[in-house]
């Protein structure tokens, strides 16, 4: 946990040089929690964490119940809390705390932990607060949300929505109240949250980095001086600072008394219903939205202008029904909307503006209270957020992004029937992927210990229970039963004499449980000129999208290899994001030669190096080809292509390699399946005559081959497969013959 003391030492909120939108998220949720929190999606370096730092030392500070780890207000206990009852106790008053929630934090040190010995043996509920319980009242931050196991995400987004959050273990339960105001930060590069969990957030803003010299000038002196002396900087910030917090108190202050009009209420609802929002949370955080936009503007009536930057914060997440689909907002059909429903921005005189306590017509900061223009996020009267000085974002950066093509439809591929020509031969541009479908799950043999997911079996912490061990650690989930068989033996010994077990550490269990693992899921796809015929080439495409799709539902990493021409290229490291593997294969080109070696070779250089960074991680190598090969360029080698030898084989393709360009592929298959790889060959050839080589790759690799039709779920001609591996370094062994069924298709 990490809780803000000094207010002199932190990066001053105002003294941010831009970011108008996220400031006007922050300042939003600080007026109105109800609202539910701000997401912030944006590229590293950005300042996210810095402002939502600052933010907590705006906030006012708190009164609590002296003593109370659950931050009770004097004037209003929590009933229910573990601390309490608290009748007449003495208050205290502290700072706002801003909590951190790392990434690798455990269930327990999140919503607290209950000591089941004492539980077990003294009837007390002895409970451990966690994180959820030091950021009531407070601000709780999560950096990197979308790094964070599901389980972990479901119980964040629980206790924000009901402001409580509840611990159970064997019958004990323990709640407490857990509302706080919530900020998420994440790259979208490393893979999306569900959305489902994105509908849980209130809002989201995007951030980017400025592309005018002037502003990064300006935030790179701000931060020497500040690294110099961040006393001194947060003095010279002291004016602004305190404008600021004055300001979001008069807002609260101001929030009860602001109407929300049956006109507002019609705005509302129609926006949400053109742009097909699933479910009303959306149009309750959008009336939220607006009341606090209103508040903040120093108005007492909600109008069109508040309804519409409501929108722009409150629906662009809410868009999102795939994994494929980017969020945004169309701003032209949202004032069409607007228009039709009731009226858009200026279509009526506006009101003049209140005078704020300093006789300004803005507030307490007016239209340059600070050096940049103000502390930002006062959404002007053109419906809009007001940009810093030079915070014109970059053309190729816009504010919102507009919806765009599905990978299908990209925009980017050549009219049919002009090929495009490169260095290495002829080549064809791309094409489209036919239309994803839902495929058949392919599973790693044997019995895991990765990352909780949905692809194959693993002993994870969330699962059914299939026996018993001592803990490893901390306790987990106590397995009762197991606990009370280990104790029973020495009850006398150890004085038992009335009702009640004497029960000690060395007598408790924990469960083991087995569940599904998230897995690596590395594509190697053969994009030579025997896969470029058009029709052929878009439906491997669609078959490795719906293989993507796949991935993301089952929470898999994934990774991407083509090989054509001279040797193959890792087009996608392994990541967690979906988005850019489809957007590489939309871009993928085909032709030239089929160099199915060095694709394996590849593959097996980037498992091994990815074994090392995470070993408990299992592999499936999925490798889509209609198993022809032919010789590689002299060249490849000359270009650094990554080398690896086993009986003959080289990674170049010439040389020192021996016997022919199929026999080198059943080499390198070789080298994959003595490591214990899984393996799935997608056997893409087409037409009457077939020559069987994807098959005898398979066979090579120690896995299975489906053809394109067998690799669909509703395909009656398919019937349920696991991947066949073999035990090996970063591999589980085999198991039963019963869990590994591979047959061929009658």
């Amino acid at each position: 946990m990490t809780t803000t003391q000094n207010p002199t030492r932190q990066y001053p909120f105002t003294a941010v040089v831009g970011m108008a939108d996220m400031r006007l998220g922050l300042l939003l949720n600080a007026i109105s929690p109800a609202i539910g929190g701000v997401l912030v999606r944006g590229e590293k370096g950005t300042a996210k964490s810095t402002m939502v730092r600052g933010l907590a030392e705006l906030m006012p500070a708190v009164d609590v119940v002296a003593g109370c780890r659950f931050s009770c207000a004097p004037g209003a206990p929590d009933p229910a809390c573990p601390d309490g009852p608290h009748g007449a106790a003495d208050a205290e008053q502290r700072p706002t705390r801003m909590v951190e929630l790392p990434v690798g934090a455990s269930e327990d040190r999140l919503v607290g932990a209950l000591d089941i010995e004492r539980a077990l043996s003294e009837g007390v509920k002895a409970f451990e607060p966690g994180l959820l319980a030091d950021a009531h009242r407070g601000v709780l931050y999560v950096d990197e949300v979308n790094l964070l196991h599901d389980h972990l995400v479901d119980l964040l987004l629980d206790a924000a929505a009901m402001g409580a959050s509840y611990v159970e273990r064997e019958g004990v339960s323990v709640r407490h109240a857990a509302r706080f105001l919530l900020v998420g930060t994440m790259n979208p590069e490393e893979g999306e949250l569900r959305p489902q969990l994105l509908d849980r957030f209130g809002l989201t803003v995007e951030v980017a980095a400025s592309r005018d010299p002037e502003q990064r000038v300006e935030v790179v002196r701000r931060r020497l001086a500040y690294d110099d002396d961040p006393a001194g900087f947060a003095a010279r910030w002291g004016d602004e600072e305190r404008q600021l917090r004055e300001r979001i108190a008069l807002a609260r202050e101001l929030l009860p008394s602001v109407r929300l009009g049956d006109a507002a209420l019609r705005q509302i609802a129609a926006t949400c219903a053109a742009f097909e929002v699933d479910g009303m949370r959306a149009d309750i955080v959008m009336a939220r939205t607006a009341t606090a936009l209103a508040a903040w503007a120093g108005r007492t009536e909600v109008r069109p202008e508040d309804v519409r930057q409501a929108a722009l914060l409150a629906l662009p997440h809410r868009r999102r029904r795939n994994p494929f689909d980017a969020p945004g907002l169309d701003e032209d059909k949202l004032d069409q909307v607007l228009e039709e429903s009731g009226g858009t921005d200026g279509d009526d005189d506006p009101e003049p503006e209140p005078e704020g306590p300093d006789g300004g017509p803005d507030g307490p900061d007016g239209p340059g209270g600070g050096p940049d223009g103000g502390p930002g996020g006062l959404p002007p009267q053109d419906g809009g957020p007001r940009e810093q000085p030079g915070d014109a974002p970059h053309p190729d950066v816009p504010r919102q992004e507009p919806e765009r093509p599905a990978p299908s439809e990209s925009p980017e591929r050549a009219p049919e029937g002009e090929p495009a020509t490169s260095g290495s031969g002829r080549e064809q541009a791309a094409v489209g992927a036919t239309e994803p479908f839902r495929t058949r799950r392919l599973d790693v043999p044997g019995l895991g210990e990765g990352a909780d997911g949905r692809r194959s079996r693993a002993r994870t912490a969330h699962g059914r229970t299939t026996g018993a061990r001592r803990p490893r650690g901390a306790l987990g989930k106590l397995h009762l039963a197991a606990t009370v068989q280990a104790a029973a033996p020495h009850q006398w010994a150890r004085g038992r004499r009335g009702p009640g077990l004497v029960v000690r550490r060395d007598d408790l269990r924990e469960a083991v449980r087995e569940g599904r693992e998230g897995n690596l899921v590395l594509f190697v796809v053969d994009a030579s000129g025997s896969m470029a015929a058009r029709k052929r080439m878009g439906a491997v495409k669609g078959a490795v999208l719906s293989l993507l799709l796949d991935a993301y539902q089952r929470r898999d990493k994934i990774g991407m290899i083509t090989f054509r021409g001279s040797g193959a290229e890792l087009a996608l490291p392994p990541t967690s994001s979906v988005e850019a593997g489809a957007a590489r294969l939309a871009q993928l080109s085909t032709g030239g030669r089929t160099p199915l070696a060095e694709g394996l070779l590849r593959a097996h250089e980037v498992l091994r190096v990815e074994r090392m960074r995470d070993p408990s991680r299992r592999p499936l190598l999925v490798v889509v080809t209609d198993g022809r090969a032919t010789g590689a360029s002299q060249g490849a080698a000359r270009r650094g292509s990554p080398r690896a030898e086993s009986g003959g084989v080289s990674a170049s393709g010439g040389g020192r390699a021996t016997g022919g360009p199929v026999e080198r592929a059943h080499r390198a298959a070789q080298l994959l399946a003595a490591g214990g790889t899984a393996s799935v060959v997608v056997d893409c050839e087409a037409g009457p005559v077939r020559l069987g080589l994807a098959g005898a790759l398979a066979r090579e690799l120690g896995g299975t081959a489906v053809t394109l039709d067998e690799l669909r779920a509703d395909s009656v001609s398919a019937l349920v497969r696991t991947v066949q591996g073999r035990p090996g370094r970063g591999g589980s062994s085999a198991g039963p013959d019963r869990d590994h069924v591979n047959r061929k298709v009658a």
